[in-house]
């Protein structure tokens, strides 16, 4: 009764929060007996702790930020959420093919000028493109403090013909 007391205390601040019930998914209960599990006198004054993960996935992502910062809320209304490893906050882009196109425009671009470079300095000129391959798309978190900003990195190979 209490765990269902809190998850809905739980759903009703995602809520009020603006995020949708669609967005919001739970995993079954882990239930931890401490006296199966505790041996001697130092034995906790609870017997079954209780977790639980509700996961949101949704693209709103300052709005999540926000509820993350608004966590005390919850605890005081005497809902504790853990800060378990097992259950990181993670970021997902989704963005690429927005912005595919225009990255590779731009990395090919700036392989051509690196290239008319390369040809003029070794007393060539540039040729027609040999073979172009799109590269590989990197996808990190811009530090480790802000996970929610990305950055978004490709590398192209371009290989000219060049003309004496």
């Amino acid at each position: 009764d209490n765990l269902e007391k809190k998850q809905s205390t739980v759903f009703e601040f995602l809520k009020k929060g603006g995020i949708d019930p669609s967005e919001i998914s739970l995993a079954a209960p882990k239930v931890n007996d401490t006296l199966a599990n505790s041996y001697g006198p130092n034995r906790p004054p609870f017997r079954y702790i209780i977790t639980q993960v509700i996961t949101i996935a949704t693209d709103k992502v300052d709005v999540a930020r926000k509820l993350m910062e608004a966590q005390r809320e919850l605890l005081k209304q005497g809902v504790a959420l853990t800060n378990d490893y097992s259950y990181m906050t993670n970021y997902s882009f989704t963005g690429l093919n927005e912005i595919k196109p225009k990255m590779i425009e731009i990395a090919t671009k700036n392989a051509k000028e690196a290239a008319k470079k390369f040809a003029e300095d070794s007393g060539s000129k540039l040729g027609k493109i040999r073979r172009a391959n799109q590269g590989v798309f990197s996808i990190t978190d811009r530090d480790g403090n802000t996970p929610f900003i990305k950055n978004v990195r490709v590398v192209t190979t371009v290989e000219y013909f060049l003309n004496d």
